[in-house]
């Protein structure tokens, strides 16, 4: 039942870790890897209360494994399309998608998400 109210957060990590140019394109599963374990360390700042961190993944990345505090959805098909399922499924519970894809929020805020972007869950740069 605590499940039930609990925020879930939808991490689209095809767009999360393509926001930033650091080489991913060369590793895509390691890529997605990295973001599933600094999430499943940091969680979300400044998201207070008990949260569900999914994090969908597709292509090259399908074979990343759940880690204790983000469960990772493997889409058969397109990430966008399973992150619209995943909305639909929550019901009335409270969604928040990480995304910068202009399409899928469109969709996801159709079905009663709240969105937010990529700097949600990407750590800050550091000044040089």
């Amino acid at each position: 039942m605590e499940e039930a109210r609990s925020l879930l957060v939808i991490v689209d990590a095809a767009n999360v870790v393509g926001s930033v140019p650091d080489g991913w394109w060369r590793d895509r599963r390691g890529a997605a890897e990295r973001l599933r374990d600094r999430l499943a360390a940091d969680g979300l700042p400044g998201l207070p209360g008990p949260v569900e961190i999914v994090l969908v993944v597709e292509g090259a990345a399908r074979g990343v494994e759940s880690v204790p505090g983000v469960r990772v959805d493997p889409a058969p098909g397109s990430g966008d399309d399973r992150m619209v399922d995943l909305v639909a499924e929550a019901g009335r519970r409270p969604v928040l998608v990480v995304t910068a894809d202009r399409e899928l929020r469109r969709r996801v805020t159709e079905l009663g998400a709240e969105v937010a972007g990529p700097r949600t869950v990407r750590p800050a740069p550091r000044p040089d």
